[in-house]
């Protein structure tokens, strides 16, 4: 620290208040223009998938661990909730509902404790298909424990309990909303400085070069477990919120859906960067509620666009925005972004063509009565006549030619703007 310049700490320091102090104004604000009950709703759910997303990147991002059973640990941080949240009610434990989201974190600390010391003796493939294992054993076991579980119709509470922190009463959906916002702040926070310990830099070099790390006299698997752990720790804290904010639990938390969804949210964002799940979050998030309410193929795109990352953006939407810093800072970034106005309607072209196709399909095989109109920006017609199929052709051909010929003026504006910026450079 006594080689580092005082300004330059000074500075970082005065950046970390500023990022902070920004983001605890913006989330006490949010709710001003958006009052309404599903729009509070939203808002909730996305925060609840932001510390769920951060809490997986913990394994994938920084340790370099594939799981498909981050879910269980989620659940089980909210069935311990609920229960807690009962206990509560019951006048048998006296907690604050504004601490149960900690007991949650506990409970999927203490499973992650037990089943990351057994999976994490193993990384890559072998660690994937155990963690895959525990999540069907988990959701297995929730039809054969009725009583911890629920069964099918899962455990329910009212969250309006008499002993809380604050004035709030939690009946309104805006109270519960700066609850999630306030742990969102506080687990975003300890996940970001975890990355910065001598914990967090050793889990990135298990990730690397798990060969040489134990030259360096650190034991591979316990940090392994430890990062797991962690991960743990905080998907429960997301499962307490999500029990809080729904009041009710079931065994699907559990499942292999949500494990796929947290997985698609963090790579989608973007691993190499920490802000990278919450941008995934934030986008899965607002596809589920929204595109769901608009059309039965929401999961068809949601589907293409995992495809489409991972094809020609495989950092994510996070690399995509970095990529761009230097050009930026270097103020050379306004060729790039006049080709990218160009491309813009090739892309809206296509993608237009594409999804008239889509939903004519989803209309013919999945409506009750297919020989009824169907509605695409308000403009009505029939499935079976041959002209919405000639003009989706058309468009979806049409756009996809005009689109390669767009990207080449892309390239070029990259090429030009990275010249600019050596030139810039050597300059200096």
């Amino acid at each position: 620290m006594s080689n580092i310049p005082k300004k330059h700490v000074t500075n970082k320091w005065w950046a970390a208040l500023a990022v902070w102090g920004s983001a605890i104004l913006f989330l006490a604000l949010l709710p001003i223009p958006f009052r309404s009950g599903f729009m509070l709703s939203m808002l909730s759910e996305i925060g609840i998938m932001i510390i769920f997303a951060l809490s997986y990147n913990m394994l994938l991002g920084q340790g370099g661990l594939l799981s498909f059973g981050h879910a269980v640990y989620f659940g089980l941080g909210g069935f311990i909730t609920m229960h807690a949240l009962n206990f509560v009610n019951d006048g048998v434990l006296p907690l604050p509902l504004e601490a149960l989201p900690l007991v949650g974190g506990l409970g999927g600390l203490f499973f992650g404790i037990v089943f990351g010391y057994v999976s994490t003796r193993r990384a890559g493939t072998p660690f994937a298909l155990i963690s895959l294992g525990i999540g069907e054993l988990i959701a297995s076991s929730s039809l054969m424990l009725p009583s911890f579980f629920g069964g099918e119709e899962g455990i329910s509470g009212d969250r309006m309990a008499e002993i809380t922190l604050t004035p709030f009463g939690f009946g309104q959906q805006i109270e519960v909303y700066y609850l999630i916002a306030f742990w969102v702040l506080v687990s975003t926070g300890l996940m970001y400085l975890l990355t910065q310990t001598p914990l967090g830099r050793m889990a990135n070099a298990v990730r690397d070069n798990p060969e040489r790390t134990p030259f360096v006299g650190y034991n591979t698997h316990i940090v392994r477990t430890i990062q797991f752990s962690l991960a743990a720790f905080f998907a429960g804290i997301a499962g307490g919120l999500f029990a809080i904010n729904y009041e009710i639990v079931t065994a699907e938390v559990v499942g292999a859906i949500p494990s796929a969804n947290v997985l698609m949210m963090t790579y989608i964002g973007g691993t190499g960067f920490f802000f990278g799940p919450i941008l995934g979050a934030i986008l899965i998030t607002l596809m589920e509620l929204m595109l769901s309410n608009i059309t039965h193929a929401w999961v068809l795109y949601y589907g293409l666009m995992f495809i489409a990352m991972i094809l020609w953006a495989p950092g994510g939407l996070a690399s995509l925005i970095m990529m761009h810093k230097p050009l930026w800072q270097g103020r050379v970034i306004g060729g790039v972004l006049k080709a990218y106005a160009i491309m813009a309607a090739p892309v809206v072209i296509l993608f237009l063509g594409c999804m008239i196709l889509i939903e004519i399909n989803y209309h013919l095989s999945l409506s009750i009565k297919p020989e009824d109109p169907m509605h695409i920006f308000g403009i009505e017609f029939y499935a079976q006549s041959i002209w919405p199929w000639l003009v989706s052709i058309v468009l979806s051909i049409g756009g996809l030619i005009f689109f390669l010929k767009s990207r080449k003026i892309v390239s070029r504006a990259w090429k030009t703007a990275g010249n600019q910026l050596k030139q810039k450079d050597s300059g200096s």
